[in-house]
């Protein structure tokens, strides 16, 4: 074997070694899209979960983001500016965004994060057997809905009128769930529509007015990007209200049931990183969380001057003193 055999062998196995160290290959930067409609709390809970993949910022991945900040109006104009970057994946939540990036795309993958009903919000048909170029993780709202009105009711025995703020921006099925179930429970149901955070004051005066006694405030990303404002009305009107997850209950809630939203986020950072390994979104299920939690904000509630009977004390996977 000659001199410079000798030397292009050494060099080969150096290469393939430093290949091997760096994966096989150099680091790709993967670009990824979010369509946030005003959530960055749960947002970030999927970056974390990114990171835990492996995926660094500026290293081999990078983000692209648009956030409505709670606005429903901007989402279609985001939706076509997300897609005009073209990214390799785009991440969002909720029926509206996903609706508006499908509008503006057959081919660039979407995955969204949380959905109250994909089959009903007409997303996809076949939850085991998804179709097109999205897929992702939805709870089932609908039916939800209406366990949270059965829990109030449980919690306040003697409510008999209570207001229900329905987004007029989500999935009107909650609400045809929620006045189901208020006829099962003999109660009176006071619909009030909202389409912008400015009308939440005027939504709890009409309530107020209207002698409800609690209010029900349905599944949405305008309301829960808007929570903070809506908890601190419902203390003001003195309103126990009930909501769909725990970031409510934390933020001074009387009582919120579902999911807890920041799981979902971060399990959606898994097909992310499959469908960057080369699955296609036809090829994941949508998947279904099956832990739902019960938080009550005792807190609240004694502010309120509401006594929660001791049974659904028990029931709650937490009390927040």
């Amino acid at each position: 074997m000659n001199r410079r055999t000798i030397i292009r062998i050494a060099g080969g196995t150096l290469v393939a070694a430093w290949l091997s160290a760096r994966g096989q290959q150099p680091d790709k930067v993967w670009r990824v899209g979010i369509l946030d409609p005003g959530l960055p709390h749960l947002f970030a809970a999927f970056r974390e979960s990114m990171r835990d993949l492996g995926y660094v910022e500026g290293r081999n991945i990078r983000f692209g983001e648009k956030n409505a900040n709670g606005n429903p109006d901007l989402i279609p104009a985001l939706a076509r500016e997300l897609v005009a970057l073209k990214p390799d994946v785009i991440v969002t939540a909720a029926t509206l965004p996903t609706h508006s990036l499908l509008s503006e795309t057959t081919s660039i993958p979407v995955v969204v994060a949380a959905i109250g009903d994909a089959v009903s919000a007409r997303i996809v048909s076949n939850l085991a057997q998804p179709k097109g170029n999205v897929t992702g993780l939805t709870f089932l709202n609908t039916e939800l809905s209406a366990k949270r009105l059965e829990l109030l009711k449980e919690a306040l025995p003697q409510l008999h009128h209570i207001a229900v703020f329905n987004d007029l921006n989500s999935q009107q099925s909650y609400l045809d769930e929620t006045e189901s179930a208020a006829k099962r429970l003999g109660l009176q149901l006071h619909r009030i529509d909202i389409r912008k955070s400015g009308e939440f004051e005027r939504a709890y005066t009409e309530a107020r007015q209207a002698a409800d006694e609690a209010v029900d405030v349905l599944a949405s990303p305008f309301f829960n990007a808007n929570r903070a404002r809506l908890v601190q009305l419902s203390l003001r009107y003195r309103l126990p209200t009930v909501c769909e997850s725990r970031e409510y209950a934390v933020a001074g809630a009387f009582m919120t049931y579902g999911q807890d939203l920041a799981v979902l986020f971060r399990r959606a950072a898994t097909y992310v990183d499959r469908i960057l390994k080369g699955a296609k979104p036809s090829d994941l299920p949508w998947e279904q969380p099956t832990k739902f939690e019960l938080i009550i904000n005792l807190k609240t509630a004694k502010a309120l001057g509401v006594t929660i009977p001791q049974s659904v004390l028990l029931r709650a996977d937490e009390v927040i003193q």
